[in-house]
């Protein structure tokens, strides 16, 4: 059960935790017995998944990706005279025959599908037709207090259907915690977050780490009369390459590798929190027309694609997403292709991507991350990050680019951008249009940009709900 009290842990730590945990995980062999007309499952490390994907390309070697020791001879630039954008972006409102999108219908009907094929063919992959249904199971409701707040607790499991492929089970797990005094639907931010057990070890691992003081975000997300979520997408798709063969991913492909254009974790992780929206439409506790998603580093990027990709969820809060989610991978800043096209990181991405690791370059994407942000228009999008010491290895100074470079795209259909191309000083809150940004002055966390979302979220999520009076369980 998630406690009605998170412990908000510094994120780097944290991840170091989630890989060594979800690495664990994807290793796991199948128990069940496979039929006799089905593959049995191929357990590959990551490394030797990699080098397939690499021969499947032709390829044999990658560029490096950048180092995060500054000692290094390949260490990350952090210098903004050296990261001027290798290329001009692509136009986000011009189509691949030349002709200039001027109208919304163009946009719906032209170009934006053209931007999303370029996603799932070279960046993403695709999300194959054959996804299985998921049934939801309630496995506990209580009634619990959050702070001052009397709230309700449903712990959810999400069953996917694995008739297909026996040996394979898909199990996702979700928690949904609304006011309990509400007397009508609520609004709901679904946060990527970590399971129970990752947040256990990691506080076994580090009691000297103590959680910062004030409200948790979820306390926040109370204040307002909202209700929160917590999606663990590690239970829908591990986080390692050696994984690519079980989970969803490896359920749709009955326990057998990728091709160079299959969808991957970060694609399977969006497909996770949409399986959740569906939940949510058939839950009376929630507003589903009024569901966020939230997510940091690279459960940013999975922030983000789910945003792009699923016209149903109301408002995204993206946290330091870096390289493979909103920052432009034609500036040299922080991490680059080369990390994310590496063993650690390329089951993210689809096979297709690590070919612009070598022999291809960033300029040779046919689209940029500016695209991916334009995807989300009309819909209200918060891009955030740190300050460069703690947090530069996301650059946060590409990420607010790709979100000026977007804002064409939310001008053409009637919404408003940021107000300016110019990169605001450290935590001056850009609020005001569909687009927000805000750098704050902390390190690899999305704690201190919680309230100015929030803030921006409640002049776009307008329904108040109703909520009825006295504080009693």
């Amino acid at each position: 059960m998630f406690s009605a009290r998170p412990t908000k842990w510094p994120y780097g730590l944290i991840l170091v935790a989630l890989v060594v945990h979800s690495s664990a995980r994807g290793t796991d062999t199948a128990t069940q017995p496979v039929a006799s007309n089905l593959p049995p499952p191929v357990h590959l490390t990551a490394e030797q998944d990699h080098q397939r994907t690499m021969d499947l390309l032709h390829i044999t070697s990658l560029r490096r990706g950048a180092d995060g020791n500054p000692e290094s001879p390949n260490a990350a630039n952090y210098d903004e005279s050296k990261a001027n954008l290798s290329s001009k972006l692509p136009d986000v409102l011009v189509l691949k025959n030349g002709k200039r999108v001027t109208n919304a219908k163009l946009w719906w009907k032209r170009r934006r599908p053209e931007i999303v094929e370029d996603f799932d063919r070279e960046i993403y992959g695709r999300v194959p037709k054959n996804t299985p249904k998921v049934n939801w199971e309630a496995t506990s409701t209580i009634r619990e207090m959050n702070g001052d707040v009397p709230v309700i607790t449903k712990k959810l499991v999400g069953h996917a259907d694995n008739s297909s492929y026996p040996p394979i089970t898909v199990d996702i797990q979700l928690s949904l915690t609304t006011p309990a005094n509400a007397t009508g639907p609520v609004p709901v931010v679904m946060e990527f977050g970590l399971s129970p057990e990752v947040l256990a070890s990691f506080a076994k691992r580090f009691p000297q780490m103590q959680p910062p003081s004030g409200p948790t975000w979820q306390q926040q997300v109370l204040a307002k009369g909202w209700g929160y979520a917590v999606l663990i997408p590690t239970s829908v798709q591990a986080d390692n390459g050696a994984g690519l063969t079980e989970g969803v991913i490896g359920l749709v492909n009955q326990g057998q590798p990728r091709k160079l254009d299959d969808w991957g974790a970060l694609r399977a992780w969006a497909w996770g929190a949409s399986r959740a929206l569906d939940y949510f439409e058939t839950d009376k506790a929630v507003d589903a027309k009024q569901v966020g998603i939230e997510g940091h580093s690279r459960y940013g990027k999975a922030a983000l694609v789910t945003m792009a990709y699923d016209q149903r969820f109301a408002i995204a809060y993206v946290s330091s997403s870096g390289a493979g989610g909103a920052a432009l991978y034609r500036r040299n800043f922080g991490e680059q292709i080369g990390n994310v096209a590496g063993t650690n990181e390329y089951h993210w991405m689809a096979g297709n991507f690590l070919k612009y690791a070598g022999p291809l370059t960033p300029n040779d994407l046919p689209v940029d991350s500016h695209e991916l942000i334009a995807l989300c228009a009309p819909r209200p999008v918060f891009v955030s990050g740190g300050a460069t010491k703690g947090d530069g290895w996301v650059d946060a100074k590409g990420m607010f680019m790709a979100a000026a470079a977007a804002g064409p795209v939310y001008r053409l259909l009637g919404k408003k951008d940021m107000g300016t191309a110019e990169f605001p000083p450290m935590e001056t809150p850009l609020i005001d249009g569909d687009i927000a940004f805000r750098q704050h002055s902390a390190g690899h966390t999305p704690a201190p940009n919680w309230p100015t979302f929030l803030t921006f979220a409640s002049r776009h999520i307008v329904k108040e709900p109703s909520v009825a009076s006295g504080g009693g369980r």
